[in-house]
């Protein structure tokens, strides 16, 4: 991405070109036509309020439900996957601080010797030695980046001047990095508490995994109460998220990588309770990756290919680029919680895969119909 590219998500609501029934390509398959006024602003007030629809795949149908409904769903054996990784105020504003030129970057990664690689987006083109000045939140100037180098990939690497520790300087000068379709991006104060899970705990993401955000500590407990064991992994979703897909045929599209861990106190459990008979529920598309990837880890074939409650999970660190898409069978997650994504997303292709084509393109349909909320701030979805 260069200096002069937007950081963006991709469209939300952009009507297929095709004619009913003729597609162009794979991905126009997965493309569908949303009103922008769908796109949730804002959270509901309590979380647990949040629409839930469930999508039951045996019996093929649909009801329509809410979050604090969840536990009607799930039953004692069961296990709720959840990824605690946590949203840092990626997102940066600021000055060129030779021209006054304003700018935005976003925070991609920590790199050696105290330097960051980010995105970049201003007029003209940055070059190594320049000065930017960043503007916090309340509207102040605190702290500079000096530009070190551009990257192959044209993101910047560039070293902040302070003293304090890269998290700290992050929580000073960053803002949360709310999607484009939630107000241009602009963040509220409220962003910091509303864009991140209640049981966020490992620094890392530049964006919430969202499905989690329905969650709260009085309904962990209440599941956990009933039997339904609460097991973390961690997936820090990174901005290769919103790149969108531009290959005709999905096999020929390139997956970001993103570090992912799964604990072996997580994999025991989740085995356990599976050989019991009890479901492994992911709480979003992360969670589903980072267990896939899990099941998939093992170079020595231990893997059933076969699908069935023998599958070996391994505990896993490390980063993953794994893309769900057709014919990818599951092997390691029973039933999902996700939110509704953007047409052409390797999310919608991930949750269509899990949950079969005819079914999801219904279930969205309803949605769309009975004014379901879309996207980051908006409802949920059950499939089982």
């Amino acid at each position: 991405m260069s200096e002069n590219e937007e950081i963006r998500d991709s469209k939300p609501d952009t009507a297929p070109e095709e004619t009913a029934g003729a597609f162009r390509s794979e991905l126009d398959q997965y493309d569908y036509v949303l009103p922008h006024d769908r796109i949730a602003q804002a959270p509901m007030r309590n979380r647990t309020d949040a629409r839930m629809m469930v999508v039951d795949r045996a019996k093929q149908t649909i009801e329509h439900k809410y979050i604090r409904d969840i536990p009607e769903y799930l039953r004692a054996g069961d296990t709720l996957v959840l990824n605690n990784t946590k949203v840092i105020p990626a997102r940066l504003i600021g000055l060129r601080a030779e021209t006054g030129g304003r700018w935005e970057g976003l925070f991609l990664r920590f790199g050696l010797r105290g330097v960051w690689e980010i995105m970049s987006k201003t007029r003209g083109k940055l070059r190594p030695g320049e000065m930017i000045d960043l503007e916090t939140p309340d509207g102040s100037l605190t702290g500079q980046l000096e530009v070190i180098a551009r990257t192959e990939e044209k993101t910047l690497i560039v070293k902040p001047v302070t003293e304090d520790d890269a998290f700290t300087f992050l929580d000073k000068v960053g803002w949360v990095p709310i999607p484009p379709y939630i107000r241009a991006g602009r963040m509220l104060p409220e962003d910091r508490q509303n864009y991140q899970t209640v049981y966020a705990a490992q620094p890392g993401a530049v964006a919430a995994p969202t499905a989690g955000l329905h969650f709260t500590q009085e309904l962990l407990v209440q599941l956990q109460k009933q039997g339904v064991a609460i097991c973390p992994v961690t997936l820090h979703v990174g901005a290769g998220t919103f790149k969108p897909i531009t290959a005709d045929k999905l096999a020929e599209h390139k997956m970001h990588s993103e570090f992912a861990s799964i604990s072996e106190a997580t994999v025991q459990m989740i085995s356990r309770r599976r050989a019991a008979g009890g479901r492994t529920i992911a709480v979003g598309t992360t969670s589903v990756r980072t267990l896939e990837s899990a099941a998939n880890a093992d170079a020595e074939g231990h893997i059933d290919s076969t699908g069935s409650n023998n599958i070996r999970l391994h505990a896993f660190r490390g980063y993953t680029d794994l893309f769900i898409r057709p014919p990818y069978r599951f092997k390691a997650v029973d039933g999902m919680l996700t939110n509704f994504h953007l047409p052409k997303s390797t999310l919608i292709i991930l949750v269509r895969t899990f949950g079969g084509d005819e079914l999801i393109m219904e279930a969205y349909k309803q949605a769309i119909e009975k004014d379901y909320r879309f996207y980051s701030y908006g409802d949920a979805m059950l499939i089982l």
